[in-house]
């Protein structure tokens, strides 16, 4: 009789527990308004520069506190905007960090002299919403254009001072410059004309290779972004752009328009971004990782935590 009633009590609560079970709250994984989470991480790309690692990691660090989405950064894509934009329309990521003119540029192929920031913002959402079904999210705040930069004994053995001055050392000197600006067409072809520029030759440098290249002689100049570490501490010296060529560089968010559909709330995470940073802000933080040699997701996360969008 005690053994009946023993089995009596652990088959009831056995189907209260089953009975219960169907009440249980939602998973803390299950976004609101969503049956289930997503399958799969948001998946970020990145330019192969210090930069970009550290803005990938602040857009992975932002999506998983705001949304509790998971993230997976491919960090260092070589070609940058040529590479990663296709990957990014056969649907290999939802995002990555991307500046305005190279969009406007590089992917859409217009020329970006002449075009106010706010209205060439506004046609990049246009057509690439049209063309790719993709849409850009936010400006960053700061603004890395370009700027040459010429080794510093160099500069100092020509004189240098200007691009114009440029002109007449050129034929004893090495160009050295990613594939992106070298093959871009607001970039070292319109550098090379604006300033009757014709140098003895070029080489393609990786992005994060260039100060080494210069530092080790194999080459004498590079195109140089206003928000490089390097440019505080390295023997180095940026020309002046005195006849006006270089065009603004915002930085923003290039999402596919199906990943905020599968994300709900991931638009709202990525607009944390908006204004966050400063020319200057950006240059500290890449000083951190490539002088001090700090982690670039510690950067990121104290970054963050700084301006109150994570917790300490």
């Amino acid at each position: 009789m005690k053994l009946f009633k023993k089995n009596a009590c652990i088959c009831l609560a056995a189907l209260l527990l089953f009975s219960f079970s169907g009440c249980a709250p939602a998973s803390p994984s299950s976004a609101p308004g969503q049956d289930a989470a997503p399958q799969g991480p948001v998946r970020i790309a990145t330019k192969p520069m210090t930069e970009q690692y550290i803005l990938g990691e602040m857009l992975s660090l932002i999506i998983e506190h705001e949304t509790g989405y998971q993230t997976e950064i491919t960090k260092g894509v070589g070609g940058g905007t040529n590479n990663i934009h296709p990957a990014m329309e056969s649907g290999q990521f939802d995002l990555y960090p991307e500046y305005t003119s190279s969009g406007w540029v590089m992917v859409l192929g217009h020329d970006a002299k002449g075009v106010g920031d706010d209205e060439m913002l506004q046609k990049l959402k246009e057509e690439y919403q049209s063309q790719f079904n993709m849409t850009w999210v936010g400006l960053y705040g700061f603004n890395n254009t370009f700027t040459v930069a010429v080794r510093g004994d160099v500069a100092r053995e020509y004189g240098l001072k200007t691009c114009s001055d440029l002109a007449e050392a050129a034929g004893s000197l090495v160009f050295g410059g990613n594939p992106d600006y070298i093959e871009r067409e607001d970039g070292f072809p319109a550098l090379c004309a604006a300033y009757g520029l014709s140098f003895k030759s070029v080489s393609d440098i990786d992005i994060g290779l260039k100060y080494q290249a210069l530092a080790s002689g194999d080459i004498d100049v590079t195109n140089a972004f206003t928000t490089d570490a390097q440019l505080g501490v390295a023997d180095v010296t940026t020309l002046e752009d005195d006849l006006g060529l270089q065009v603004n560089y915002f930085c923003s968010t290039v999402v596919r328009e199906d990943a905020l559909s599968k994300y709900p709330g991931l638009e709202d995470a990525l607009m944390k971004m908006d204004g966050l940073l400063t020319d200057k802000e950006m240059a500290a933080l890449n000083y951190k990782v490539e002088a001090e040699g700090q982690d670039e997701r510690d950067v990121a996360r104290e970054f963050l935590i700084s301006k109150g969008l994570l917790e300490s």
